[in-house]
């Protein structure tokens, strides 16, 4: 299964000055993998060293940073030499031991020559509760559900992949029908690689949904294993309503849609907790699209987003008959699948800093404003062949703004002050200055 961050890692280990490095994201996308499979193909040796429920590991990592001492030792757990110029040294939930985790501060000042990888679920949640950081000792990564390029890849359609990476945006067209219909099983896998794998083994959307509740069964528990007690019940309510949330026109968070009469203050913490544990995306509306972007944020105003489409779907309980066999594109639910789907894409991206707009006391809304080094682009989103653009008309003429960005089912097209960029090449929206 191709994965775009094992670019990002190959790019690490070539770098004279590289830190450890630190993957973060949510449980079950695949972090561990990511890791072994690197080991694998880029090293000739790859020392893999779990710190869950690892005594051993404890005990090494109690007394001081003596990194000698731990190098013989984790040479005792893997059996035999660590050379640091071929081999990988992986620390998989790391958040379990935290001296591990501070160890890597050590392992960059007095000992830069080992290659060093560590991922952890829940690391987000477990860096506020008194954990000592190595800040500015290591690098990082991100690492989200699969995306759709990644998704057709797992499938066998690396032709079809390849064709979206060029401009023949005609040819690209012809081939329109088979992007839709990857889209539209997509839509309803989602990205989470044991999902993904299921389906390419077994073809079989019963399969995938069972597995997809099988998850949000485990991210349930998580809540209760994890997260402090008083705040268990809060945060299951909250991560439920989110579905309730997306189905509105206006998809700002509003509270009252958890219990009537909840109050910010009281899932303030509970927001927090599924933001790091990395099973939620808040994106901020802003007040005007000016450089930063950040410095306009409305923190008041925030739209909620689970981790994966495919995921959001299951918790709707959306049958496959009403995504896939119909021939008008997802007829219920539409807007909410298709914004998570969007945002999902746009994440990926490193560089990308995503907002919404939305204008004072009017109903004008923009789904997206992205910030990707010099530009700002405005996008409005929609889920099927819908030409109208009415928000993002008005933000254009209110700001000034040169072009905006509509993402639809329609094809690829220019317009003095709008580009159409169809759904399942949101990649084209780099090109545009």
């Amino acid at each position: 299964m191709y994965r775009k961050l094992m670019d990002e890692l190959k790019s690490w280990k070539e770098d004279p000055y590289r830190k450890p490095m630190i993957i973060r994201g949510a449980r079950q996308v695949g972090k561990t993998w990511l890791m072994k499979e690197f080991g694998r193909l880029y090293y000739e040796k790859c020392v893999y060293i779990s710190m869950d429920e690892n005594e051993i590991m404890e005990g090494v990592f109690r007394d001081a940073f003596d990194i000698k001492r731990i190098v013989s030792a984790l040479e005792i757990e893997a059996g035999y030499k660590i050379e640091p110029e071929n081999t990988l040294i992986i620390f998989d939930e790391i958040q379990e031991i935290p001296r591990a985790l501070k160890s890597l501060k050590y392992f960059y000042e007095n000992a830069p020559e080992y290659n060093i990888i560590a991922a952890g679920s829940l690391l987000g949640v477990a860096l506020h509760e008194g954990t000592s950081f190595p800040v500015g000792k290591v690098d990082f990564c991100d690492l989200y559900p699969l995306d759709y390029k990644e998704f057709m890849l797992a499938c066998g359609e690396e032709q079809l992949v390849q064709l979206l990476a060029g401009n023949d945006t005609q040819l690209i067209t012809s081939f329109k029908n088979r992007y839709i219909d990857y889209l539209k099983l997509y839509y309803y896998i989602g990205g989470m690689p044991e999902v993904v794998l299921r389906y390419v083994e077994t073809k079989d959307l019963t399969i995938v949904r069972k597995t997809q509740n099988k998850l949000l069964n485990a991210y349930e528990n998580d809540f209760s294993k994890h997260a402090p007690v008083e705040i268990v019940t809060r945060i299951k309510m909250l991560w439920n309503s989110i579905p309730a949330q997306l189905a509105k026109e206006n998809k700002k968070f509003i509270y009252g849609l958890i219990r009537e009469g909840a109050r910010a203050k009281e899932y303030e913490v509970a927001i927090t907790w599924l933001i790091d544990s990395g099973l939620v995306y808040r994106v901020n509306r802003i007040k005007k699209p000016d450089f930063p972007l950040r410095a306009y944020q409305d923190f008041c105003a925030f739209k909620l987003f689970v981790v994966d489409v495919g995921l959001l779907g299951a918790m709707c309980k959306l049958s496959a008959k009403i995504l896939l066999n119909k021939n008008v594109l997802f007829e219920e639910f539409k807007g909410a699948l298709t914004e998570q789907y969007v945002l999902q894409q746009l994440m990926v991206n490193p560089e990308n800093d995503v907002f919404y707009w939305s204008a004072d006391n009017a109903t004008a809304e923009l789904d997206f404003i992205v910030q990707k080094e010099e530009n700002i682009i405005p996008i409005e989103v929609k889920a099927e062949e819908n030409l109208q653009a009415k928000s993002l008309k008005v933000f254009c003429n209110k700001y000034e703004v040169g072009c905006g960005v509509r993402i639809s089912m329609s094809d690829y097209r220019e317009q003095d002050w709008m580009i159409n960029v169809p759904l399942y090449n949101i990649n084209r929206i780099y090109d545009i200055k």
